[in-house]
């Protein structure tokens, strides 16, 4: 179902898409869901559309006039938590200035994409992670940068190295895929950062737990290393 919605005047059209999976079907009606917000994010051509596309009902589409921001709607079940999933898909006319921070602000979790046949687009990538972190100015945001069209080896002009180097400078997950012909890794990449917005997303006393745990584990680590220097 295709409707026009009114989000705060964040998005042009919504699509809303059936139950089509058993994972879907277990969503009971008196479970609580959990919304999480996702911004897919890359230069034109990448595959940000075909990806949100493939993720959602499994099919490919190669192309689109995608000409306005689009959020795709629907309902996954993460780790057991009922999610409540919504993925805004900006034009590449948006991809700067007020309007793409205003989405910023509003995802909790962000797709930078690249096609690994462009290397444009690669070079694109850390300028769309710094307006991220000066919009967000959080320690950490939840992010995947997805390496698209993996199996047009022959037009490759970015590695699989380069991606996971760049991954790690910007502080993010890395996932190498193709949208085209594999939808197990689009949910994989997908999923992967579901789960980190829902850990980021937990109480406050579990991060401050979790943060004490890794704090005890440095120190005695460091303790170690000095003992075994002396």
């Amino acid at each position: 179902m295709l409707k026009h919605v009114h989000d705060g005047g964040l998005s042009e059209t919504e699509h809303r898409f059936p139950c089509r999976d058993r994972q879907q079907a277990t969503i009971g009606p008196n479970r609580k869901m959990v919304p999480v917000k996702l911004l897919i994010l890359g230069a034109q051509n990448t595959g940000k559309t075909a990806l949100c596309v493939r993720f959602i009902t499994k099919r490919f589409i190669g192309e689109y006039d995608h000409k306005k921001e689009v959020t795709y709607r629907c309902s996954r079940v993460v780790d057991q938590e009922a999610v409540d999933l919504e993925i805004l898909d900006v034009a590449c006319k948006e991809s700067s200035g007020a309007s793409l921070q205003s989405s910023i602000r509003w995802a909790d979790g962000f797709l930078l994409l690249y096609s690994i046949t462009q290397r444009l687009s690669f070079l694109e990538v850390p300028r769309l992670k710094e307006l991220i972190d000066q919009t967000k100015q959080t320690l950490v945001v939840p992010t995947v940068l997805v390496a698209n069209k993996d199996d047009l080896e022959i037009g490759r002009e970015v590695t699989t190295e380069e991606g996971q180097r760049l991954a790690k400078d910007l502080r993010c997950s890395f996932k190498e895929l193709s949208v085209a012909e594999a939808v197990l890794g689009v949910e994989a990449a997908v999923f992967q950062l579901i789960r980190l917005v829902l850990d980021q997303q937990r109480p406050l006393p579990d991060r401050r737990s979790y943060m004490l745990t890794v704090r005890h584990a440095l120190t005695r680590k460091l303790t170690r290393s000095k003992t075994m220097q002396w």
